[in-house]
């Protein structure tokens, strides 16, 4: 409402979100668990006298500095230059609902970069017990970023009493907090295994290699309990209403269920293959299989969290669409062009018919929606609506029939007018066009 729109049309829908969140989140978890899986295997080599383990560490850890320090941070800039842009409303509402915590969080960031910094210049040239301390400050930072990230997060999904208190803790520590906290962890430390793989896959020594391989496939057995556990216990946290729309509602979001449900033993069990001798000629291209299935689920798992949250992208606080839910009955009263700040059109004429329904069509559902484009395209969904009376109702049903989408929200002229974009509309009707046709095209001739 108060905020311009970036419409992307084609990779609207939030493809841009999904493209760079899922693999940043995917890099993020490894940092918080890594540390903890370079110190451990830097103890244990300290303590069997073991070179070629202690070498291995030191090539990991660079291996880690640039996944998790360079493209991580590459990554994370580009969540928030990506959210500002697609949801800056939102994006507002974070930082000023938590900005202490946001800048405790930046706080333990500077101390993960300066500890893996000295960590990993000063790999053997420090004194081990002090090394090793380095090491631990990296972690306790890394997982402290978890802890507080994690509760501004989950207060997306489950604000929990923070919708009357306005709290800061009421909103930080909601009914998701520890049960996300438990997932989370588990998941770091498992992607500690499956990301070792991969340098562990290029060792030349065969022996070193293969008992690295059998040390990352436990990392990624011991803490899979604690991730699957945690996870459970994160579903029953979750209001009843975000539970429906992620089993029955929301058929985008069953299907991404149903992923979540395959790669959680899929990674487990290709994780444990690696613990056999295998060529080295395998493990070189199954270890990046691994990290792919790994990224397929954390990714099935995100879109499970996003859409959960339908029709909201704050739960019972801000509409998808950036409008809050407060302000929903005086724009029922008073329109949504005339309420919205950045509206070319302020009114619905039969001049403007079509214009104003595309500016509608821009700030009420291009959040959620793509233009024939590869996420939530609206084009197969509104085909069978071939009459503007038709989807004027679909329209007027929006929140009551099909609760995981915002209801319309303005006048019955501004109702009218988007319906008519939808039906008519050049930007929407000419791609159903040319898909009727192929479609015709392909049906058998009688």
């Amino acid at each position: 409402m108060n905020y311009p729109v970036w419409d992307l049309t084609t990779y609207g829908g939030g493809f841009l979100i999904a493209l760079v969140a899922v693999v940043h989140v995917l890099v993020s978890h490894f940092a918080v668990g890594g540390g903890l899986f370079l110190i451990t295997l830097e103890k244990k080599a300290y303590k069997d006298e073991d070179a070629g383990l202690l070498d291995y560490v030191k090539k990991h850890s660079k291996f880690f500095l640039l996944v998790s320090m360079v493209f991580g941070g590459l990554t994370g800039v580009g969540i928030w230059w990506t959210i500002a842009l697609l949801n800056p409303a939102a994006t507002s509402s974070l930082i000023h609902t938590f900005v202490f915590g946001w800048a405790a969080e930046w706080v333990f960031f500077v101390g993960e970069i300066v500890a893996l910094f000295i960590y990993f210049y000063t790999f053997g040239k420090m004194d081990r017990n002090n090394h090793i301390i380095v090491g631990w400050i990296y972690f306790i930072c890394a997982w402290m970023s978890l802890f507080l990230i994690n509760g501004i997060i989950g207060y997306m999904l489950t604000p929990g009493a923070w919708i009357e208190t306005h709290s800061f803790w009421s909103g930080f520590f909601n009914p998701t907090f520890w049960p996300s906290l438990v997932f989370r962890t588990g998941i770091s430390l498992t992607l500690c295994g499956v990301f070792g793989f991969v340098t562990a896959a290029f060792l030349k020594d065969d022996n070193l290699r293969q008992k690295i391989m059998r040390t990352c496939a436990v990392w990624v057995a011991i803490p899979f309990a604690l991730m699957v556990g945690g996870g459970w216990w994160y579903f029953l946290a979750i209001p009843e209403p975000a539970k429906t729309i992620i089993l029955e509602k929301s058929p985008e979001v069953t299907n991404y269920l149903q992923l979540l449900t395959w790669a959680m033993p899929i990674l487990f069990i290709a994780s444990m293959i690696m613990a056999i001798r295998l060529p080295q000629s395998f493990q070189k291209v199954f270890c990046f299989v691994i990290v792919g299935i790994a990224l397929i689920y954390f990714g099935a798992f995100e879109f499970i969290r996003e859409g959960g949250r339908r029709p909201f992208i704050i739960y019972d606080h801000m509409y998808s669409n950036q409008v809050y839910v407060k302000d929903v009955p005086e724009i029922q009263k008073a329109g949504f062009l005339t309420s919205s700040k950045w509206a070319r059109h302020k009114e619905v004429t039969d001049e403007n018919l079509m214009d104003a329904g595309r500016d509608l069509f821009k700030f009420q559902c291009s959040a959620c929606h793509s233009v024939n484009g590869p996420l939530n395209d609206i084009v197969p969904i509104v085909q069978k609506f071939d009459t503007v009376f038709g989807m004027d109702s679909m329209l007027n049903g929006l929140g009551k029939i099909n609760n995981y989408m915002p209801h319309f929200m303005g006048t019955r002229e501004e109702r009218w007018a988007l319906a008519n974009y939808i039906v008519h509309g050049p930007d929407i009707r000419v791609v159903q066009e040319i898909t009727q046709q192929e479609t015709a095209q392909k049906k058998p001739a009688h």
